[in-house]
């Protein structure tokens, strides 16, 4: 059997990101990894069925510009299981300062989402 174990991502903020998705997709973080030869830090978060996040920071990262899609990543997806769960995430997360990037809305090919941006500008779907 293989499932996806994880996805990384880079951060100037560790302790910023880790509360971002501990708090309001209720992961679970590993104590902090912290390498002094290299600088680099990071947490594993752990998602309701086993999907983790990896946030990782280390000295002198370069800002990448996302004014436009490029390739890489395009996004991280939580499923909530009820649309009611979907707007009040949403709710939340722009009453807490986030951006809203789209929706609530069913989308062109049925599914119910919005999208917001972590503290980082990285998209985040909440679906149903």
């Amino acid at each position: 059997m293989m499932f996806l174990d994880h996805v990384a991502i880079y951060t100037y903020d560790i302790e910023k990101l880790k509360d971002f998705y501990t708090k309001y997709f209720s992961g679970k973080e590993n104590r902090k990894y912290y390498n002094e030869k290299t600088g680099l830090q990071t947490y594993f978060i752990t998602f309701e069925g086993g999907a983790r996040l990896e946030i990782m920071s280390k000295p002198n990262l370069a800002l990448t510009d996302q004014s436009f899609p490029a390739i890489g990543m395009a996004h991280i997806s939580f499923r909530t299981g009820s649309r009611e769960k979907v707007d009040r995430l949403t709710k939340a997360l722009i009453e807490d300062g986030y951006f809203l990037k789209s929706g609530p809305r069913e989308t062109g090919d049925g599914y119910y989402e919005s999208c917001v941006l972590d503290p980082d500008s990285n998209e985040v779907e909440i679906m149903a």
